[in-house]
């Protein structure tokens, strides 16, 4: 009894009145505690709703980013997994903040979730910030502090930056088909995580899916230019070129009766020429027989020739012998 007296909550009896005060306060702070912290959380969101559009950093995107052409603006491009992006981004708001009276504003993209204009600007490296005035744009390569790209606007040191050429221009027609590229880059990349992270594929089979679907698309866009050709440039069938010379057409008579007297004349030619080609050989063959005569008639002469020295020959050797005689007698 005694112990139940002097410990009543242990005995199961009721808590002296100093712990239920003090169970009191801390229900009471409780409440008041989440009361506070929603009134902060609603104060901030009142503050930056109440701030204005000028002075804060602006969003790009595919659909908004011509904003770009009209103005002057400085934009960021940035990543959320980048270390760098990350440590200037109290600099970058703070810059906007103070952006109305800079007479300019500021924007910020996000590449990845934005390729396509991230493909435009040809951005590979990050973060990159652009400087835009009326539709001429130039590359910042300055500190990355507030003060250096507040004296970069204020200073007009952009001035002496030379400006992107016109064929690298965001909204020239090669960049336009740059931002289709990057956004079909992204677009394979998100596929590829999807076949490996929620399809649990393995890396080559990626692969293998991308190189079946590129060798598919080949060969449909292939056979649709055969198609093509063959409907806007059909081939020529023997029988329509056989109908294309009717001989019932008068043009083809007047070129038969102009090939006539062709041929005639032709076969005339040829006839002259043989005959020419035969007095020509009878002429030589005349040539041919005198010159054989000729030849017969010089021989002739010299067979007469030597019988006649021969025969004079013998006779002086006759009269030799005749007087050696005579004079041995």
């Amino acid at each position: 009894m005694a112990a139940g007296a002097l410990f009543p909550s242990e005995a199961g009896g009721e808590a002296p009145c100093g712990c239920r005060e003090r169970r009191r306060r801390e229900r009471g702070t409780a409440p008041l505690l989440m009361l506070c912290g929603a009134a902060a959380v609603a104060w901030a969101s009142v503050a930056t709703a109440s701030e204005p559009e000028e002075n804060r950093v602006r969003e790009l995107s595919g659909s908004n980013w011509s904003l770009l052409l009209q103005g002057q603006w400085m934009v960021e491009f940035y990543a959320p997994w980048c270390p760098a992006c990350q440590q200037m981004e109290s600099a970058w708001e703070a810059f906007a903040r103070s952006s109305k009276d800079l007479e300019l504003s500021v924007g910020k993209v996000d590449v990845t979730q934005e390729p396509g204009v991230s493909g435009r600007f040809f951005v590979t490296t990050l973060p990159t910030i652009y400087h835009a005035k009326d539709g001429v744009f130039r590359r910042y390569r300055g500190s990355r502090s507030l003060e250096d790209l507040q004296g970069y606007i204020l200073e007009r040191k952009w001035e002496s930056v030379e400006p992107v050429a016109e064929w690298k221009s965001p909204s020239s027609i090669l960049m336009h088909g740059m931002a289709g590229l990057f956004h079909l880059s992204g677009w394979i990349r998100q596929i590829h995580n999807y076949l490996t992270g929620t399809l649990e594929l393995p890396v080559w089979g990626s692969y293998a899916v991308f190189i079946l679907a590129t060798l598919l698309i080949g060969l449909i866009l292939g056979l649709i230019l055969v198609l093509l050709a063959d409907c806007f440039c059909p081939p020529k069938s023997r029988e329509e070129g056989s109908d294309l010379v009717d001989p019932s057409d008068d043009k083809t008579e007047e070129l038969q009766e102009t090939l006539k007297p062709t041929s005639k004349e032709t076969h005339t030619e040829s006839g002259l020429s043989d005959r020419e080609d035969e007095e020509g050989d009878e002429d030589e063959s005349q040539e041919n027989s005198s010159e054989d005569s000729a030849v017969e008639g010089s021989q002739t002469e010299d067979d007469v020739e030597q019988d006649e020295s021969g025969k004079v020959e013998e006779t002086s050797v006759r009269q030799r012998k005749n007087q050696v005689e005579a004079t041995q007698l």
